[in-house]
């Protein structure tokens, strides 16, 4: 029988706008948006030719991450600022980029399987309630094997599913680690990174950083929410369902 595969990331998930860092571009921006920049005027073709002449030039990658998102290519684009952020490691801009389009290809590769596991729920809700079949003298003789098979399959395309978003905000996660080894009393670096955390299902690493904005931004007006975010979280961990 098939198996619905809980998806960690949708433990209460709230998105925040720091109001009291005055830093901007929080988390609510990078995932409305992907965390990319505008295309500006140069092609990708133009990009690539730059970094094929210059491979060791930041700004050819940059330049190339930043024309590959104004045509929609995410992945090559994660490649390219990935490049870039290590020709480039304290940027924090760039870190902050790099992170937004992680988590904009986990929110999408969560709803492919959010779908995936519907799907699933279709082709298997027959087998679900379906009887054994039997022999001529109506003893049982096994599962169908067709329904089997079905039903393995549609596990495996859910748990994929899953297990890409999940490496998807991970990726975010470690970026955001990037960021606060680099700026630690940034409070709008440690909420990201406390989302970021949350989304992978990383509950640890997610109160420990709302936590350490709490102790940087007291008197945010996002406070309130942080709190019932550690507060639900705490209670996923409790919770034997969990793990």
């Amino acid at each position: 029988m098939f198996v619905f595969l809980a998806l960690a990331f949708g433990v209460g998930f709230v998105v925040f706008n720091v109001g009291g860092s005055g830093q901007g571009g929080g988390i609510g921006e990078l995932l409305r948006d992907g965390g990319g920049a505008s295309s500006g005027n140069i092609s990708v073709s133009d990009a690539r030719e730059q970094v094929q002449k210059n491979p060791g030039s930041a700004q050819a990658q940059r330049n190339l991450a930043t024309a590959l998102q104004g045509e929609g290519k995410t992945d090559e684009a994660i490649g390219a600022l990935e490049r870039y952020v290590q020709l480039k490691p304290k940027d924090q801009a760039g870190l902050r980029e790099l992170a937004g389009l992680h988590l904009g290809q986990g929110g999408k590769l969560a709803q492919e399987a959010q779908v995936a596991q519907l799907r699933a729920s279709y082709l298997t809700f027959g087998s679900t309630f379906s009887s054994p079949l039997k022999a001529g003298d109506k003893s049982a003789i096994g599962p169908d094997p067709i329904d089997q098979a079905v039903s393995t399959q549609a596990s495996q395309t859910v748990s994929e599913a899953y297990g890409k978003a999940q490496q998807s905000f991970q990726q975010a996660e470690q970026t955001y680690e990037k960021l606060v080894a680099i700026a630690p009393n940034d409070p709008n670096i440690q909420l990201e990174l406390a989302q970021a955390a949350q989304q992978s299902g990383d509950y640890p690493k997610a109160i420990a950083a709302y936590q350490k904005f709490l102790t940087l931004a007291p008197d945010d007006p996002s406070a309130s929410l942080v709190k019932q975010q550690i507060a639900q979280l705490k209670a996923a961990q409790a919770s034997p369902s969990s793990g």
